[in-house]
């Protein structure tokens, strides 16, 4: 019988799916309502130690839509990260571990290019209880002027000198959250794995312009008339989400085995999931998904892949994990593969085409038989 129980980095998921950071886990009534709801586990909206210069506007999301505007493929925001008190998260930390221990509660914490800010945040976050660390150097959009976020992410010598430090004080799993917004994502990558970290998230939203309103010739969403480009997400990201999780899952397979992957970017079906798991994820996350869905889809994302599990015969999530990687290979490979094949069928068809047997010769194709038989 199929499961969807699964051990990372030492954690023990009930289910591979866990909220992605930002607003649905924005505050620990939240929290709880995903844990009562069935998700494996939960990554808290991003904290910093002072909030004070986390000021968030309204509207701050965008959507693209599809098919006569019924259906929400893309979605950009320019929200930032919790605009809450360091110190009410700490008790909130706590609290949601006391109400749901067994749910997997994971910390995400960004912080300015300062070695003491980031072993502070990260100690005090252990000492409220959460089970791990994801490090936020990812967000494409707000407070770049404290190089945070992106800013910090884009730079892999600077990104594996502040893993460096979390390593340091972190006694508990620590996952490094990377930005799509750079041309090659394995050079981070393997900067934060280098580091020590024990594995990494991706993606993060794509730095985006959702588009310009005809009407009012102004950029969306807009706010006092104006705009600031922002995250994309939803659907429409799934395919280079699964692209940058592939080659991150080559890289840890090549490099760094045994560190892990936690896969996320337009994921709302267990068909999703199983794809990036196929593409040597560990977990799967969910984030704009519960935005347009609610916590309850956390029973359709289980259903949906134990279905797939069970129509496959797969046990287990470590059963297919990674079970697609193998058929990526150079543009030239494949045009190599394909002409050995084209050579191959006509060498069969040139074979079949001989005389077998006395019957076969034909007087208008006699000398043409008579060659083939030459061979």
């Amino acid at each position: 019988m199929s499961t969807l129980a699964t051990t990372v980095d030492g954690l023990n998921f009930k289910n591979p799916f866990v909220i992605g950071s930002g607003p649905p886990g924005t505050n620990v009534k939240v929290i709880k309502r995903a844990f009562n709801e069935g998700w494996g586990g939960v990554i808290a909206k991003t904290v910093s130690l002072d909030c004070s210069k986390v000021v968030n506007v309204g509207p701050r999301y965008a959507k693209l839509m599809a098919n006569d505007g019924k259906e929400v493929i893309g979605w950009e925001n320019i929200e930032l990260i919790s605009d809450r008190k360091f110190e009410i998260w700490l008790d909130e930390f706590k609290e949601a571990k006391d109400a749901c221990p067994d749910g997997i509660l994971i910390a995400s914490v960004m912080e300015e290019y300062n070695r003491d800010a980031w072993c502070e945040i990260i100690e005090r976050c252990q000492d409220a209880g959460v089970d791990a660390f994801e490090l936020n150097f990812s967000c494409p959009h707000g407070l770049p002027e404290r190089k945070m976020g992106a800013a910090m992410g884009q730079d892999p010598a600077i990104l594996e000198e502040v893993c460096g430090w979390v390593m340091g004080v972190s006694k508990i799993p620590v996952w490094a959250k990377m930005t799509p917004n750079v041309t090659h994502i394995e050079e981070p990558t393997a900067a934060a794995l280098r580091a020590g970290c024990h594995g990494v998230s991706a993606i993060n939203t794509i730095r985006s312009v959702m588009g310009v309103n005809l009407e009012t010739l102004r950029p969306e969403p807009t706010v006092e008339g104006y705009t600031t480009p922002g995250g994309y997400s939803s659907k429409a990201v799934k395919p280079i989400a699964l692209r940058m999780v592939m080659e991150i899952a080559q890289l840890i397979k090549k490099d760094f085995p045994g560190r892990t992957l936690s896969g996320l970017g337009g994921v709302e079906t267990g068909a999703d999931a199983a794809q990036f798991i196929l593409l040597g994820s560990d977990t799967v996350q969910v984030c704009t998904g519960v935005m347009k869905f609610g916590y309850g889809m956390a029973k359709e994302l289980c259903e949906g892949l134990l279905e797939f599990m069970e129509g496959k015969g797969f046990e287990t999530i470590s059963e297919f994990k990674g079970l697609s990687l193998p058929y990526f290979t150079t543009h030239a490979e494949l045009v190599r593969m394909q002409l050995a094949r084209k050579a191959e069928e006509a060498a069969i068809k040139e074979r079949a085409s001989m005389v077998k047997n006395d019957a076969e010769w034909d007087g208008d194709d006699f000398v043409k038989q008579s060659n083939e038989l030459s061979r």
